[in-house]
């Protein structure tokens, strides 16, 4: 009777406790609320009471229903997103898909791409096996912000993390050859390749270097162009002029690896593979470009572009 007394005290006890915090605690505003008030505070010193997690979870929740909220500007909602994000993570660093939630909604200024970096690194603190935090910066720094190195430099942990995707090695061959040149980026494919006795990966990066073989010959074209329009006056008008008639310059046309021939692309003028259809290079709209160059001074392409044809 009187162990039933003592637990009847301290349930009755704990219900006491629980009702005075509870009664402490500032009532959040709603998701709707936020999205349409951006501004307004997301009470995000909410106590935590030791259930951080269960406190997370909650801002995690609201985070998720502002950007869900079909009247949501979510232009104007992104400071309420990073305030929320900011307080997921501050207390239970280890959540996962926050950190990169983070990323995807921080972008539409530099200043928001740069907050969208910091929760990243801050994963990478807290997760350090875990790829898709880094590949989410290195696609930030170079998208957004320009920086071919620093995304470069990110990618580099990807390659040798657990579960991270195998074309991240070729991805960063690209990146590589728009600082370092096309040789850097062979020789880092290749001793890839000697390293590895996974078929699926041998075969990913015997694709790439085949590329970068394929962009080494195509620009040995390039230069035999340039040296036909100084000589000739004119431009060619299809890649065999090169190899044909009064005003050649080579004895023969470099051989296109898969036997498919070389071709000047319509749009562009260059001289390219019709086998791949494109120049070995980061592809980026030149919205994108212009907007990395509006915001941060760098251009994301101009150390490995074609000159213009």
């Amino acid at each position: 009777m009187a162990t039933h007394a003592s637990r009847l005290l301290l349930i009755t006890a704990a219900l006491g406790a629980t009702l005075a915090a509870h009664a402490r605690i500032a009532v959040p505003a709603s998701p709707a609320f936020l999205a349409a008030n951006p501004q307004q505070p997301a009470s995000t010193g909410l106590p935590s009471f030791g259930f951080d997690a269960l406190v997370g979870d909650y801002r995690w929740l609201q985070a998720v229903q502002v950007v869900g909220n079909e009247s949501a500007d979510l232009v104007d909602a992104a400071p309420t997103i990073q305030r929320l994000i900011e307080a997921v993570v501050a207390v239970d660093p280890f959540v996962g898909h926050p950190y990169r939630f983070a990323a995807l909604w921080l972008t539409n200024d530099v200043d928001q791409v740069r907050a969208g970096n910091r929760i990243l690194e801050r994963g990478i603190a807290y997760h350090p096996n875990e790829w898709r935090n880094r590949f989410y910066l290195s696609f930030n720094h170079f998208f957004y912000l320009g920086d071919v190195e620093a995304a470069a430099r990110e990618l580099e942990h990807v390659v040798e993390l657990p579960g991270a995707p195998r074309y991240a090695a070729s991805l960063l061959a690209r990146l590589r050859s728009e600082k370092d040149g096309l040789e850097a980026a062979a020789a880092y494919l290749d001793e890839l390749l000697q390293q590895t006795d996974d078929p699926w990966k041998q075969a990913e990066l015997g694709k790439a270097l085949d590329e970068i073989e394929t962009e080494r010959r195509a620009r040995l074209l390039d230069q035999a162009r340039a040296v036909y329009r100084k000589q000739a006056g004119r431009d060619i008008e299809k890649v065999e002029d090169l190899a044909t008639g009064d005003a050649a310059i080579l004895s023969e046309l470099p051989a296109e690896l898969h036997g498919w021939g070389w071709v000047l692309d319509p749009e562009t003028g260059r001289i390219q593979s019709p086998y791949y259809g494109r120049r070995y290079r980061l592809n980026l709209q030149e919205s994108d470009r212009a907007r990395a160059q509006q915001w941060t001074g760098r251009d994301p392409l101009a150390n490995g572009e074609e000159s213009p044809q």
